[in-house]
């Protein structure tokens, strides 16, 4: 059942067009226009040095390999200059690799790249703790930028 059809079904809840509007707001539509057009950011409430720390622990995206979907926690801290992600388009973002065959080491990198490009921070951390598969637990983290003010990573143990 698609998100879009889950909201049809809500019947005398919602008419069709609020139900058709929500599932363009959060279902593959936005996802889809989230790939392509530049993130929702909103300037930094203020100039002191600060920490951002982010997690998204339903990341999924396809092992270019196999094609069988590969599950993780996608990590971000970054210290922002003039910028922070707004957090739905952040989610979007995330979620926009669910059918992309990619890498755990080129996703991660991918999620950092492009928030270093849209948001310039100071500094940025992008860790992408993936399950296991195989019996194989893979972690990686990519950094740009001033990271010092980053506390430790403490893997997932699944």
């Amino acid at each position: 059942m698609t998100l879009k059809s889950l909201f049809l079904s809500l019947g005398s809840m919602l008419t069709s067009s609020e139900a058709a509007s929500l599932a363009n707001q959060y279902g593959d539509l936005a996802i889809a226009q989230t790939r392509e057009a530049p993130l929702e950011k909103w300037p930094s409430p203020s100039q002191n040095r600060y920490t951002i720390h982010l997690e998204h622990p339903e990341f999924t995206a396809l092992c270019p390999r196999s094609g069988y979907p590969d599950f993780g926690t996608i990590v971000v801290d970054y210290c922002p200059s003039e910028w922070v992600v707004e957090l739905k388009a952040f989610k979007l973002f995330i979620n926009a690799f669910r059918n992309e065959r990619i890498s755990h080491e080129a996703v991660t990198n991918a999620i950092l790249d492009r928030l270093w490009e849209e948001l310039a921070p100071q500094g940025i951390r992008v860790i992408g703790d993936f399950t296991r598969r195989g019996g194989v637990k893979t972690v990686i983290t990519v950094k740009k930028g001033d990271v010092s003010d980053f506390d430790a990573y403490q893997p997932n143990p699944l």
